[in-house]
């Protein structure tokens, strides 16, 4: 919507109705340099942005009331000045070399190349294909799809999950026990509240492990004492020494961020734990298709169906952007969750669960993630072997599985390196970013998340952090 101030208004012309909106508000000086003044000064702002498309001068000025002669003058003392670009049949914009005003007088540069863990190549997305699933979804969805529906998850996806997750992670899994949610840390969000409900006072968490998880659960009052890890995962067999415990938050499949493996024995010790006390094991299954070396790791809810709680999500396999994840939670469990759900959001988006369905159901996400794993262990070699001659010495670890690595580098230096780094343009973590607060640090690494540059920018993000490392 467009106002104006200290103008005279004329009446709009029928031809000038179908432009683009623009807020403008002019004072002082006359209508012209008024004008002026306001546009080059949202240009200044960052308001209009490079590129940006202005209305037509005829719009513009029906829109302000006033002459179009006005704008046009306007807009030509603009482009003189380099502010606004103007070519025919394109219209004017805001021309590309028009730079916003920073606070400080100076351009803000920014990290050109983004290493950091937990991000997928979202280039990648498989777009054709996801349209071709949701032409077909959203053509045979019925009516009723498109209003309030279950707060589990639309049944057409908890049916493809439950199937698909039986058979690539070896979950037990049944629709009535699929739960949708919009991620791993909504999952918590509503497993938090359940858990406190029943009366669970504390929940173990690995040594480390994602900040963000830890703070969700403190955040619903519930304690969190830590589980040491070591190069064969989290000690389970601790559980048994850490009273008032509940439940415990596990990675067993590809631990984050250190990338072990949970050792068959720790495995066990958790599930002899779960049943001897009543507790929970709760598995971020967070990357569990993404394995490169031997046969592929199952989710541990296999051994423990009834005391474990499953949580997946699409966030890794095709995009965050999609906000969706999922739950198998126990049968005891199910109707505490689907109420919690429905108190605080009753589903989400139905579209993106109906094309999700149709995704699983037809292959296409299976030949999305075969297609995927392959080049994420390409990156993977790349990383080791560019490392090994760039920077000998240098320990690359956390390589089995996943979309990032772990880079070691001698104790006392992880904060020199993360600056090294930035100077060579690499935005990454340290792996002191994910260490419980109770723990002394034990250790210093980079997380470098290979899989999240695109494939065009993968080759220069590589050579950056070997020149920041060598």
């Amino acid at each position: 919507m467009t106002s104006a101030r200290n103008t005279s208004r004329v009446a709009p012309s029928s031809k000038a109705s179908f432009g683009v909106d623009l807020h403008l508000e002019l004072r002082g000086r006359g209508l012209r340099a008024g004008l002026t003044d306001a546009l080059r000064d949202a240009v200044r702002s960052g308001r209009l942005t490079q590129g940006t498309l202005l209305p037509s001068s005829r719009s513009l000025a029906a829109d302000l009331g006033i002459a179009r002669n006005t704008v046009v003058k306007a807009y030509s003392a603009l482009v003189a000045e380099g502010w606004l670009s103007t070519q025919q049949g394109s219209g004017t914009r805001v021309a590309h070399n028009a730079a916003p005003r920073r606070a400080s007088g100076k351009t803000v540069s920014r990290p050109t190349h983004n290493l950091r863990s937990g991000q997928p190549d979202v280039s990648a997305f498989p777009r054709a294909l996801w349209l071709r699933a949701a032409r077909k979804a959203i053509t045979q969805a019925p009516d009723e799809a498109l209003g309030y529906c279950d707060p589990l998850g639309r049944i057409e996806l908890r049916a493809a999950l439950a199937e698909y997750l039986a058979r690539a992670r070896g979950v037990h899994a049944t629709v009535d026990r699929v739960i949708v949610c919009s991620g791993v840390a909504h999952g918590l969000m509503l497993l938090a509240q359940v858990l406190r409900t029943r009366g669970v006072g504390a929940i173990a968490v690995e040594s480390y492990g994602l900040h963000i998880h830890r703070g969700l659960l403190a955040a619903a009052g519930l304690h969190t004492p830590a589980l040491a890890i070591d190069e064969n995962g989290a000690r389970t067999g601790e559980l048994a020494e850490m009273p008032g415990v509940g439940a415990v938050l596990l990675t067993a499949a590809h631990h984050f961020p250190t990338g072990v493996e949970l050792r068959a024995d720790r495995r066990a010790a958790a599930v002899d734990w779960a049943r001897s006390t009543g507790g929970l094991i709760i598995e971020d299954d967070y990357d569990g298709e993404f394995r490169y070396d031997g046969q592929s790791v199952g989710a541990l809810q296999e051994l423990a169906p009834d005391q474990t709680i499953y949580l997946g999500t699409a966030s890794k396999s095709l995009a965050p952007g999609l906000r969706l994840g999922w739950m198998v939670v126990p049968e005891a469990l199910a109707q505490d969750i689907e109420r919690a759900k429905g108190e605080v959001d009753w589903m989400s988006s139905t579209l993106e669960q109906l094309i999700l369905a149709e995704f699983l159901s037809s292959g296409g996400y299976d030949r999305h993630v075969r297609t995927m794993r392959l080049q994420y262990r390409r990156r993977r070699d790349q990383l080791v072997a560019a490392l090994a001659a760039r920077a000998p010495g240098i320990r690359v670890t956390g390589l089995a599985a996943g979309l990032h690595a772990v880079v070691e580098v001698p104790r006392g230096t992880e904060e020199s390196a993360l600056q090294a780094a930035t100077r060579f343009g690499v935005t990454t973590d340290g792996i002191d970013l994910f260490r419980h607060a109770d723990v002394p640090p034990d250790r210093d690494a980079l997380i470098i998340g290979y899989a999240t540059p695109s494939r065009s920018a993968w080759a220069g993000a590589l050579d950056a952090l070997c020149r920041a490392l060598a």
